[in-house]
């Protein structure tokens, strides 16, 4: 896991820029504590900050692959099989030549699971190895299979090619956007980085956003391919990017695809059991210390219990579980529609169950509040777009495992793939005409309130971005997207619907959270629920299969049950924790009402003055958590990054 950067320039010389990459680079070091790397060419230069997991000594970055004459020229797979031309091109290089160049440079960041068997196959092709990682696996391969080597990998990953033999730059992300990368087209090629902040780095890129930027940003969802900054682009999940001369071109090389599922009950629990087992056996490899998250919820006890076992058969046990809480939190806990009990007891359930060498990292609402630390957090997501506390407290939570774990597994994305949320059982929130979460109005909810995000804003300003309507367009867009077989009919047909939107749209807002507070302190978060195997099969088992126990994530429940105590395998979905201590609420009160007093505060023309004064006045009681997490976030933002509003 790592950090990336790199420019392409078809019209200048980057023999000279170091001065440029090194300020690029440097934007990530946080991403990458390891080691840092530069490779400068006449019209390509990658960056590198590195987090050493896998072959602590012969990862370095930037890599290549460089013609030494040990290996005779010979045809790639492509051309045996007539897949690809007798000469190069874009799409297959054809052949490995030898004779002293450098055949092929990366800037690489993420984990490819699957490395040992490909590097085993490409062996038995004739490829030779100088080290142990899976990055050098990763260039090999494209240099075997051309662009159809993306197919073949499986693991989270973003990085970037380079072919100086024909001056062409690929960019690849991994198919469920676990891992980010960004890009900007310029004139004459290319920058690109895994954080937008390494690309304004660059003389030539500008924080700038206009309305329907803001738009993307105010509204709770995530639209694929889009960085709200203008000029900037995320990479879509799937999808590849080559650059030429000629331009630019997008390429997808997966999607979710609709298939018959043939499978009676017993088969398909029995197979996703089979799957989870291969999936955290492949996501235990690492070199340097490992770890799982753990709230005592179905999908993260799941993985920790699937880890102890794995690890206790291969002698390597037991398993560092951490978990995170709030002063006073159990003790006082006040269930609500989305919340309905703590972790706290579920987890320590879990743990001994498991046995496993267990941490509950405790915060209060001091740490919570403390501005070094919100601002950590800003730095890390680039926009305020985030979860208020949740957010502070998954970064302390990160913060604190970094010290004495580099990996930890996680149990995101399970929801979305089993279908765990309270609104996939909600017939309001399912048949509404909107995004589901959207319908249950869960923005404000997940960040500890009940009010909308925008209650603070402008009226005149909200009139101008037209919330409602930049939704209904991006749903729609959405919704066009979604294959179907013929016997999808009814609620089939429409749950096939909900599951496509939560796995392209919601859980990529979740994934950047859960990667950018990981990355702020060096910490790699592995994710198996979101492995494509998994996600394939079981979007494509009928919903009636997947609540046929009457409950939310009924298959995921029976595939795990043997191993987790019966309190844990029933417990209802809770989502992440966020404080309920009413002294954060009035401490968000109180550095609003010192806002409003700051006639120089750069958030100020977005506000309903009238509004934020009744909300800040002595003996308010509204609602305030999701408006003013926003509004405090906003205005750091416009302080600290010199964005520009276009609107």
């Amino acid at each position: 896991m790592c950090g990336i950067t790199g420019w392409i320039s078809y019209d200048n010389d980057l023999t000279t820029q170091r001065r440029t990459l090194d300020a690029m680079t440097g934007t990530m070091a946080c991403r990458g504590p390891d080691a840092a790397g530069i490779w400068l060419g006449t019209h390509a230069a990658f960056g590198h900050r590195r987090l050493a997991v896998i072959d602590i000594d012969g990862g370095r970055q930037p890599m290549s692959v460089e013609a030494d004459g040990r290996t005779p020229t010979r045809p790639t797979s492509a051309e045996r099989d007539g897949r690809a031309p007798a000469q190069p091109s874009p799409a297959q290089p054809t052949s490995i030549e030898h004779d002293g160049r450098t055949l092929l440079v990366t800037t690489y960041s993420g984990e490819v699971y699957n490395y040992r068997e490909l590097r085993a196959e490409l062996e038995n092709l004739g490829h030779t190895f100088r080290t142990q990682s899976d990055t050098e696996v990763v260039l090999h391969a494209y240099l075997e299979w051309g662009e159809a080597f993306a197919q073949r990998l499986n693991g989270m990953y973003a990085f970037a090619l380079w072919d100086p033999r024909t001056e062409e730059l690929l960019l690849v992300r991994d198919r469920m956007g676990i891992k980010p990368l960004y890009y900007h087209p310029t004139p004459d090629g290319v920058l690109f980085g895994s954080e937008p902040k390494a690309i304004f780095a660059h003389p030539a890129a500008r924080p700038v956003v206009d309305a329907e930027g803001l738009a993307e940003l105010i509204t709770f969802t995530k639209t694929p391919g889009h960085a709200v900054y203008k000029g900037m682009h995320e990479l879509r999940p799937g999808h590849l990017v080559r650059v030429t001369r000629r331009g630019l071109t997008i390429k997808r090389y997966w999607a979710l695809e609709a298939r018959e599922h043939t499978d009676d009950l017993d088969t398909t629990i029995a197979h996703i059991r089979e799957l989870l087992d291969d999936i955290v056996a492949r996501q235990l490899i690492a070199d340097v210390p490992l770890c799982t998250l753990l709230s005592g919820g179905l999908d993260s006890s799941a993985i920790t219990a699937l880890a102890a076992r794995a690890l206790t058969a291969a002698g390597s046990g037991p398993v560092r579980s951490f978990a995170v809480d709030f002063t006073g939190y159990t003790e006082n806990f006040k269930a609500d529609d989305l919340r309905g009990t703590p972790d706290g007891p579920y987890a320590h359930a879990l743990a001994e169950h498991v046995r496993s060498d267990h941490h509950d990292i405790v915060l209060d609402t001091a740490a919570l509040m403390d501005h070094g630390h919100r601002a950590a957090v800003l730095a890390a997501r680039d926009l305020p777009n985030g979860f208020g506390d949740g957010d502070t407290s998954l970064f302390l939570l990160f913060k604190a495992i970094r010290e004495q774990s580099t990996v930890a597994l996680s149990g995101e994305s399970a929801d979305e793939v089993f279908g765990g949320y309270s609104w996939f059982h909600n017939p309001e929130a399912v048949h509404a005409d909107t995004f589901p979460w959207a319908a249950a109005g869960v923005a404000g909810r997940f960040a500890g309130g009940t009010a909308t995000r925008e209650a603070l804003l402008d009226p005149g300003l909200l009139g101008k971005l037209d919330l409602p309507g930049y939704e209904a367009r991006r749903y729609r867009e959405a919704l066009a997207e979604v294959p179907y077989l013929d016997s999808d009919t009814g609620l089939q047909r429409r749950m096939r619907e909900i599951s496509y939107l939560h796995l392209t749209r919601f859980v990529q807002i979740l994934l950047d959270r859960k990667d950018r507070a990981s990355m702020a302190v060096g910490l790699e978060v592995r994710v198996p629920f979101c492995d494509h195997r998994l996600v394939e099969y079981v979007f494509n088992t009928p919903w009636s299969m997947k609540t046929f126990d009457g409950r939310e994530k009924s298959l995921l429940r029976a595939a795990a049950r043997d191993v987790l105590p019966d309190a844990v395998a029933d417990r209802v979905k809770s989502p992440y924790p966020s404080t309920q201590d009413p002294r954060y609420a009035e401490a968000l009160r109180a550095e609003l009402k010192d806002l409003l007093a700051d006639r120089d505060a750069p958030v100020r023309p977005l506000l309903d003055a009238d509004t934020a004064a009744r909300a800040t006045a002595d003996g308010a009681t509204s609602d305030i958590r999701p408006g003013a997490e926003l509004v405090l976030g906003m205005d750091a933002w416009l302080r600290t990054t010199g964005t520009t509003l276009e609107l």
